[in-house]
């Protein structure tokens, strides 16, 4: 009888992130497939018997999803206030919005353009908000320049 081999993964092919979140999922297998498949990342690597994943995304972000297990107290019918926002910068917004239509995901604030100052100049962002299956909000946004203050 031969042993199925599992893909655990390997740690991250960007390297080590110096600050990574981690989320607490209700149900791994949901939140794996909306960071997957709607946002665009893939499984560095995983401990599926501790219901853990760290991913990765191309251009260096990370994160990790983890389902408690019950006896760790974590009490999922508790919503999270807004009080946490994550921000994710794309090359495009325009593949993750055709994702987000793809897999029928609401969108809380649709495509708008924001400029807002960085120190002596104004920074541009082209960005939309939307919630991941677990209620944590992530604001996803594409560089669309800079230019002087305005006078």
């Amino acid at each position: 009888m031969t042993e199925k081999l599992i893909d655990y993964g390997q740690p991250p092919l960007a390297g080590w992130a110096p600050m990574v979140a981690e989320l607490y999922v209700e149900n791994i297998n949901i939140s794996l497939a909306f960071w997957c498949d709607v946002m665009g990342f893939s499984i560095a690597y995983q401990r599926p018997e501790e219901s853990f994943a760290y991913l990765e995304r191309s251009g260096g972000a990370q994160i990790m999803l983890y389902q408690p297990p019950e006896n760790e107290g974590v009490d999922h019918s508790v919503k999270l206030p807004q009080r946490i926002v994550l921000q994710l910068f794309v090359d495009s917004l325009s593949p993750v919005l055709a994702k987000i239509e793809k897999h029928s995901h609401a969108v809380l604030q649709e495509p708008q353009e924001v400029w807002r100052r960085w120190g002596d100049r104004m920074g541009g962002k082209r960005e939309i908000r939307i919630k991941d299956p677990d209620g944590h909000v992530i604001l996803v946004a594409e560089d669309i320049g800079e230019r002087p203050l305005d006078p």
